[in-house]
């Protein structure tokens, strides 16, 4: 016979589940997300690479132990390539910011964010000492991609755009050019995102002032990372 207590968490379930939006997201665009959602941001949600919706089912410490690219054997340490803590945790904040934003996906502004975000790579402080702060990202973010609504809820782990998975593969391949071991860090994310010069983030960073000069100073410190690495 059900106690009180599973009587009232039965209901409770009961009660979650009539409302849509607590439903899990499909891979299309849903009718909620169709009538309170930007017209750029329903195209996100709607053209997002279905790779990266499969890492939507697992746990939390699966989709950041390897981060989704095209290469994942690559990512997963065969060839002695891995993901840097930081740009991993990087990541973990990137879909957090998504939520936060109440985003269908996740986005290279939300890469961008999650850096900033994360806060100790030289990624993070070469931005923050160009004046480009989370604040200033999240509303040049609004101004590029337009609002959610307030009764909107993002999936649990947005999907990654096709942008962004974009930046997270330039990312490895760069490292991969380099001929090096060692790990592929926020700055080969940071420089993924300024690669796409049509990506939300690459628009919100010109519009803050970061310019190629400041990314080949980037692209340097990476490359003094990779020939410290231990091989």
């Amino acid at each position: 016979m059900a106690t009180a207590a599973q009587s009232a968490a039965a209901a409770f379930l009961s009660f979650l589940s009539s409302f849509p939006h607590h439903t899990a997201p499909s891979s299309s665009v849903s009718f909620l997300a169709a009538r309170v959602l930007p017209a750029s941001l329903r195209a996100a949600a709607a053209g997002s690479p279905t790779s990266a919706s499969r890492c939507r089912g697992r746990g939390v410490a699966a989709v950041v132990a390897q981060l989704p690219t095209a290469n994942p054997e690559v990512a997963s340490g065969e060839k002695k390539i891995r993901w840097s803590s930081r740009a991993v945790r990087s990541f973990a904040m990137a879909e957090l910011e998504a939520r936060k934003m109440r985003y269908p996906t996740t986005g290279t502004e939300g890469l961008l964010m999650g850096i900033l975000v994360e806060g100790t790579s030289d990624a993070a402080k070469l931005l923050r000492a160009n004046g480009i702060t989370l604040l200033k990202v999240r509303e040049e973010a609004a101004n590029v991609l337009g609002k959610s609504e307030m009764f909107y809820f993002s999936p649990m782990h947005p999907p990654l755009t096709e942008a962004a998975q974009r930046a997270l593969d330039w990312a490895v391949n760069e490292k991969l050019k380099s001929g090096e071991d060692g790990e592929v860090t926020a700055n080969h994310l940071l420089l993924g995102i300024w690669s796409d010069k049509e990506s939300a983030g690459h628009k919100i960073l010109a519009s803050l002032g970061f310019d190629d000069e400041k990314a080949n100073s980037l692209a340097k410190t990476a490359g003094e990372e990779a020939a410290m690495s231990p091989r």
